[in-house]
Order: C-alpha cells, then sequence, then structure tokens
C-alpha cells in the first residue's frame, strides 16, 4: 500500500512538472511572437543629406532608417559620417511607442533638431532637420508623410 501511494505522489509530481513545462514553452513562443511581430512594425523612413561642410557626404543621398540607428563616426554605426566635428558615437534614432525618436549620446558638439540643441529623447516627424557635427539631416517617410521642400 505504501508503495502503490508513492508511485502515485511520484505521478502526480511528474504530471505537474510536465503540465508547467509545456505552459512554460507556450508562453515563451507567445512573448517570442508578439516581440517579432513588435519588432516588424515601424514605418519605412530615411534620413536625407541636406547639406555637409566640406563634402563628407553628397547632398540628396539616403540613408533608410532601421528600428534602431546609430550616427557617428566610427565604422560601428548604422550611419557613419566621415567628420572631424562628429563624435563616434553620435545621435541615436529610434522607433518606439509608434513615434520616430532622436537623442544625442553625449557627443562634443551636441545633435540639434530643427536647430535647437536635444538635451533628451525627443519625438521627431517628417520634414524634421536633425543636425548631427556639420551635416543636416531631413527625415522623411514613406506612409505620404513627406514634408515639402
Amino acid at each position: 500500500m505504501d508503495l502503490l501511494l508513492l508511485g502515485l505522489r511520484f505521478l502526480s509530481a511528474a504530471i505537474l512538472y510536465a503540465f508547467l513545462t509545456v505552459l512554460l514553452v507556450i508562453l515563451w513562443r507567445d512573448l517570442r511572437g508578439a516581440a517579432d511581430r513588435r519588432e516588424a512594425t515601424y514605418p519605412s523612413a530615411r534620413l536625407i543629406v541636406l547639406e555637409t561642410a566640406e563634402r563628407v557626404l553628397e547632398a540628396g543621398t539616403a540613408f533608410v532608417l532601421q528600428r534602431v540607428t546609430s550616427v557617428g563616426r566610427g565604422p560601428g554605426n548604422t550611419i557613419s559620417i566621415p567628420d572631424s566635428f562628429v563624435s563616434g558615437h553620435h545621435a541615436l534614432l529610434s522607433w518606439r511607442g509608434s513615434q520616430w525618436w532622436v537623442e544625442d549620446q553625449g557627443s562634443r558638439n551636441g545633435t540639434l533638431l530643427n536647430g535647437v540643441p536635444v538635451g533628451r529623447p525627443t519625438v521627431i516627424a517628417a520634414g524634421d532637420i536633425v543636425g548631427v557635427g556639420r551635416t543636416e539631416f531631413k527625415l522623411e517617410m514613406d506612409d505620404g508623410s513627406r514634408a515639402s521642400e
């Protein structure tokens, strides 16, 4: 009798652990799928070079924005600008909460948004001018919200 009760306890524990394992796997897949869907949904946007000193970049050059886009002089950035006035990791543009944001990364010469220094993460919209070093970019979006020049 004692052996039967011990066997039932082990069986109950095994069933409980199997149930919890299946539940965790289902939750993990659901969360991962939600994150993948969220990652995939951001509008296509780009930074267009308006002007730059010493022709370090050609005016009209377009850089497609990723969900998180780093801008700086260093080669590891998404957008690399060969300008001595640009810091190694100068600015960050990111898609958060259905808006594009720009933030300065502690650069020496600062990041400008429509001529105003960016002191904290700031929302940017189509047509805004982002200044990094001696280069100015204009934000354009493919959803029809391009600002006229």
